[in-house]
């Protein structure tokens, strides 16, 4: 793999993102391949709609549910919500099959594209330009990308700092730059920062996704981009 990382400290960096999420049973596969599916579909999702899905009684469900951190829920009580996916406004844009949602931060737009199977086009604003990042994603990788050298702000996670609150403790510090350069007062500011290239990142979430689905994650019929191919950015590097 192409990295900028050595490879010690990219088998480093891989133990331990794949650390902080939890392990899931084959029901919980299910369940979390799911809800992302649903709530990419641009609704509130009910945990009848759910259970419906994947086939499994309700109260199963809304058990993993609770189970979980990182699931949030708005006032019927609906997933509106789940790692990294969300239907409320922010700083990045996904747009899959149409709809519009948000991501918690710039390495969510990386690796949910696999998880849903589909092709993301993602906008986000470089913290120090304020300039408009361009990317598009699809489950076999990274399809185009404006700019080019594009780079990805990422803090090493802390398991109980996450679950208190991922949102805040980790997702409020991962940002798409510009460029190396343009990243440089960020990580001046903050010291506990590293500098990932896009392929690192989208790399390191294909590394978490295999890891909590394993076999039962497959790539959708959109894993190309038209006139393009994904593996000429993601895959011929590995």
């Amino acid at each position: 793999m192409a990295t900028g990382l050595t490879k010690q400290a990219w088998d480093e960096l891989v133990s331990t993102v794949v650390e902080v999420f939890p392990r899931l049973t084959s029901d919980e596969q299910r369940i979390s391949l799911a809800l992302y599916r649903l709530l990419a579909e641009g609704r509130p999702v009910v945990r009848e709609a759910l259970a419906a899905r994947v086939e499994l009684p309700p109260a199963q469900v809304d058990a993993v549910l609770r189970g979980w951190y990182g699931v949030y829920y708005d006032a019927a009580e609906a997933v509106i919500g789940y790692w990294g996916l969300t239907l409320s406004p922010g700083k990045h844009r996904f747009r899959v099959n149409g709809q519009t949602l948000y991501t918690w931060c710039a390495w969510d737009t990386l690796f949910i594209p696999q998880i849903l199977g589909d092709v993301a086009e993602v906008e986000s604003l470089c913290p120090a330009s304020d300039d408009m990042i361009r990317l598009t994603v699809g489950p076999r990788g990274i399809a185009a990308a404006d700019p080019a050298n594009t780079m990805v702000s990422f803090v090493t996670p802390d398991r109980a700092q996450i679950k208190e609150n991922v949102v805040l403790n980790f997702c409020h510090y991962v940002y798409f730059f510009r460029s190396a350069e343009s990243a440089e007062t960020w990580l001046a500011e903050h010291p506990d920062m590293r500098l990932l290239t896009l392929h690192e990142a989208w790399a390191l979430g294909r590394e978490k996704n295999a890891v909590q689905y394993g076999g039962v994650l497959a790539f959708g019929r959109h894993d190309q981009a038209p006139g393009g191919n994904f593996a000429a950015v993601s895959e011929g590097k590995g």
